[in-house]
């Protein structure tokens, strides 16, 4: 039977299967601790600026314990296919802010830290549920539960911050243009995360010697859960609540 937990159990117990998934995490992570690390040190908001630095020196966090997972197995990362680049295939799509931008050295806006801001609600989301699931399959593994549950609180952290932060924005008057930014980040990151899954699947597919079934059935959830978020799901992405954890990142809160 086919279930999420069969499904990671066989990609983490197949090296060549193994490496590839962490080496497509570690990628996006890193990219998320470079980009945060840039938007840091080109905000003007002295508050913000050291919950960004702490945003990014997690994700790099995250990278390196995903490397470290491999290298526990004697493993290597592996080039990333474009096609399983989700940070890249958003930013061609103009979401987020692009990294030309900020290798400029040239302040922020209040649009570019609305937009990053928004940017990063709708994608920590999706991680913050990744890992959850994660860490529902992997929790009480005896070598990368530790590392799940850590990156999974980390997870929540980010996203608990993005809402603080976009509520404040709102309260400042900017409550229109965030909703345009998240409905239009969110519609987009429904699509690329579908486009990703479906050629991660492909490639483990090939990696793993999938039946044309198996891979068609999987292929058909991965559709499915598209059409779910494009109906209803986007909702989640899009609404904005006062967070369970308050001042996540650790820095003086604000009014």
């Amino acid at each position: 039977m086919l279930s999420a937990r069969s499904l990671f159990q066989e990609i983490h117990d197949n090296d060549d299967a193994f490496r590839l998934f962490c080496s497509i995490a570690a990628k996006g992570e890193d990219q998320g601790g470079w980009e945060n690390g840039r938007i840091a040190a080109l905000v003007t908001d002295q508050e913000l600026a050291p919950k960004i630095a702490r945003h990014g020196a997690d994700e790099e966090k995250h990278g390196r314990i995903f490397n470290a997972l491999l290298h526990k197995r004697g493993l290597h990362p592996v080039d990333v296919p474009d096609s399983t680049d989700y940070t890249m295939l958003l930013e061609r799509q103009g979401i987020g802010l692009a990294h030309a931008r900020l290798r400029r050295e040239e302040p922020l806006t209040d649009h570019d830290v609305l937009v990053y801001l928004a940017h990063s609600r709708v994608t920590e989301q999706r991680a913050a549920e990744q890992m959850r699931l994660l860490v529902g399959v992997f929790g009480t593994h005896p070598d990368i539960s530790r590392a799940v549950r850590m990156i999974s609180a980390d997870e929540d952290n980010h996203l608990a911050y993005c809402h603080e932060e976009l509520l404040r924005l709102a309260a400042a008057g900017h409550g229109r243009e965030i909703l345009d930014v998240l409905h239009r980040t969110a519609h987009a990151e429904i699509r690329t995360y579908r486009d990703v899954s479906l050629a991660v699947m492909a490639r483990m597919g090939d990696i793993l010697r999938w039946s044309k079934p198996k891979a068609a059935v999987l292929a058909l959830g991965i559709h499915l859960t598209y059409l779910y978020d494009r109906l209803l799901g986007w909702r989640r992405m899009t609404t904005l609540s006062t967070p369970a954890i308050p001042n996540a990142l650790g820095e003086p809160a604000r009014a």
